[in-house]
């Protein structure tokens, strides 16, 4: 008898279990019958697929004599013949057809969506090429880490036509146009600030998705001087960045040979040296601006607007109705503000903060730990080895976290840690030169300080020696130890080290390490290594092969140790709502004191909650000083407060996207802290 019998059928058996025999040797013949007949067809309307995707299981009833596909998940979408990442769902919905939902960050970044502020997780109200006052209002679903937007009847309303395929989602809109872009060109005065506002207007026949993408400095062709004795002036201002407004649109060709670069200038003749220059010397002119529409070009049925963004200023684009139209606002203040409750206990905010008179951009996520479900844990990535870096998005997603900011230090070259690493009470990597750090425990409990790890290598004879660092990357002069935590092998970090292998507290083995990097050291899974460097190799020979050790350890200050996990970065920042910012007492360098940088931050508020933050560059600048940051998160109400790794490492994930920046402007990072929601 065929399984789909045995289950979709079993409620209707049951109840036939009540009647009479005849009446129920009659049922179950009828119903036999249907399943062959729906199990053929299936058959024949579902070719084989060696690569299966997931299967969900449905919480949604279905009726017994319907033939509905069962739940699919998928992370491709080919929109419109382009296969992009995106994850999607598609689950039965109201009257037995399926519902098709995106992850809300491929909704978002795909389609150009823009969502609006909620306190209803399970309501998404947005706006695209719609009114703002009455917005449509989408349910939303969580699942393994990303928060779906149901677009079933967005989708129909707007044509598009959709299917699964395997793993990837087939979304094909309908045809648009581009039939004009407006610009309002400003007087190309180089003496006026660059500062100002603009506005590009692209309008449409229809609405359609539409992408926005940050790309790198321009390059400018250098100007040439009248004088041949004369170098042209440099600009001392920061290069323009490349920026791409793509639609998926077909543009008018007059509109593409309208923004179609002209070929430079011919050079002047060079001039014979004027013996007359030093009365009145040439002064060589400034060079022209950068036009802001550098191109407009149609590739693949897509029309994309390139445009050229002075440093200050960044592309905030929108849209409206009536007539169908994309706004461009190049801006020095872009960033729309949003109070969006994403999950239960989990609420996405972006916001500028005055301090004095600076604006700075803040995107942070506030966490409610004491939520049951709401978990914390260190994330990096690999579990098999601490070396190694990718972009917090690819190890979020790895880990099915919700959330996510990056974390501590590392060595940038080798790719190793330069900093604590706790989880579950486990050390993993140890921490250095007495940084600030933030550890927890499951119960929404947080402890900030600066931290070092105290830990002693003892002999059977009761000798005693001081272990510097544990699986890190910092190198200093003394004993390290790196243990199946690192990896399966320890490859030297210095010349002429000598190796202790240490197996069921026993010195087994002494190793001469050579050169740097040449050797690769089997880690035993039952001990661990003894890195002797530089003054230290001389305690190897008062610790020959057959020596029994052990290992103790305390963390400083002790309250550490009552947590199970620990993220170490620094400085620390805010200490019981005080700002008591001692960078150089952490050892960091002046000019790292001095930077103004993108920073990360972690903090918690007086109600317990937990907020993880990144501060970008201040409007008409670059990003704040450790001192602004420490300013920054006392503002915002923090009473304990760690800086993180920050500049290009500054990334802020939830769901499948980068909340603060575009994940082609971020950096591979070694570790990060991760935010889980379990049912």
């Amino acid at each position: 008898m065929p399984n789909c019998w045995q289950q979709q059928y079993s409620s209707v058996i049951s109840l036939i279990g009540n009647s009479k025999s005849i009446q129920a040797t009659l049922s179950l013949i009828i119903l036999t019958v249907v399943c062959l007949a729906t199990a053929y067809a299936n058959a024949q309307e579902s070719p084989k697929n060696d690569k299966q995707i997931p299967r969900l299981t449905s919480q949604t009833p279905v009726s017994p004599l319907s033939a509905v596909r069962s739940p699919s998940l998928g992370n491709q979408i080919s929109l419109n013949g382009r296969t992009l990442p995106g994850t999607w769902l598609e689950q039965p919905g109201t009257a037995n057809q399926m519902a098709t939902h995106l992850s809300d960050g491929a909704f978002r970044q795909l389609i150009g969506v823009n969502f609006l502020n909620t306190s209803n997780w399970t309501r998404q109200p947005i706006q695209w090429f719609s009114s703002v006052s009455k917005p449509l209002v989408l349910s939303t679903t969580l699942l393994r880490g990303y928060r779906y937007v149901d677009i079933t009847n967005f989708a129909r309303t707007a044509g598009w036509q959709m299917q699964a395929n395997g793993n990837t989602l087939v979304i094909t809109t309908p045809k648009a146009q581009v039939t004009n872009i407006i610009h309002n060109q400003q007087p190309p005065d180089v003496s006026v600030t660059p500062l100002q506002p603009t506005r590009i207007l692209v309008d449409l026949n229809r609405p359609t998705p539409w992408q926005v993408a940050q790309g790198s400095a321009v390059k400018t062709i250098p100007t040439t001087s009248p004088d041949p004795d004369t170098p042209p002036l440099k600009s001392t201002t920061p290069p323009n960045r490349e920026w791409t407004v793509t639609l998926d649109a077909i543009a008018d060709p007059v509109l593409i040979e309208r923004y179609t670069p002209q070929p430079p200038p011919v050079a002047p003749p060079t001039l014979l040296p004027d013996i007359l220059k030093q009365l009145s010397p040439v002064v060589p002119p400034l060079p022209p601006p950068e036009p802001l529409i550098q191109k407009v070009e149609m590739v693949k049925n897509q029309t994309i607007i390139r445009l050229s963004v002075p440093f200050g200023l960044s592309p905030q684009v929108t849209t409206v109705a009536d007539p169908h139209r994309l706004i461009i606002d190049i801006r020095p203040d872009p960033l729309e503000e949003r109070d969006i409750t994403w999950a239960p206990g989990l609420l996405w905010r972006q916001h500028y903060i005055n301090l004095g008179k600076e604006r700075f951009p803040v995107v942070w996520l506030e966490v409610n730990p004491r939520r049951v479900g709401l978990t914390l844990k260190p994330i990096w990535v690999s579990p098999d080895t601490l070396t190694g870096t990718a972009p917090l998005i690819q190890t979020a997603q790895r880990y099915l976290a919700v959330a996510a900011i990056n974390g501590g230090y590392f060595n940038r070259n080798n790719k190793l840690p330069l900093g604590a690493i706790r989880q579950n009470g486990q050390w993993l990597s140890g921490p250095i030169l007495n940084r600030g750090a933030i550890a927890w425990n499951n119960s929404g409990q947080f402890y900030f300080g600066r931290l070092t790890l105290e830990e002693t290598l003892i002999t059977g004879n009761n000798q005693r020696l001081p272990i510097l660092f544990l699986n890190s990357g910092y190198v200093q002069s003394g004993i390290a130890r790196y243990t199946p935590a690192w990896g399966t092998t320890y490859t030297p970090l210095t010349d002429n080290e000598i190796i202790l292998v240490v197996q069921k507290e026993q010195i087994t083995n002494q190793l001469p390490g050579g050169k740097v990097g040449e050797q690769a050291i089997p880690i035993p899974q039952d001990g661990y290594l003894l890195t002797l460097r530089a003054s230290a190799t001389a305690s190897a020979s008062q610790l020959p092969v057959g020596t029994t050790v052990n290992i103790s350890n305390a963390a400083a200050p002790t309250d550490f140790s009552r947590y199970p996990h620990i993220i170490g970065a620094g400085p620390l920042l805010i200490q019981n709502r005080q700002i008591v910012l001692d960078a150089k007492a952490e050892k960091f360098s002046n000019a790292f004191i001095a930077e103004k940088a993108i920073r990360s931050g972690i903090c918690t508020t007086p109600t317990g909650t937990l907020m993880i933050t990144a501060v970008h560059n201040r409007v008409g600048g670059y990003g704040p000083t450790l001192a602004e940051h420490a300013q920054l998160m006392q503002q915002m109400g923090c009473v304990d407060a760690l800086n993180l790794d920050g500049g290009s490492s500054t990334s802020l994930y939830l769901g499948g996207q980068l909340l603060d920046r575009f994940p082609s402007t971020a950096a591979r990072v070694h570790n990060g802290i991760g935010i889980f929601l379990q049912k």
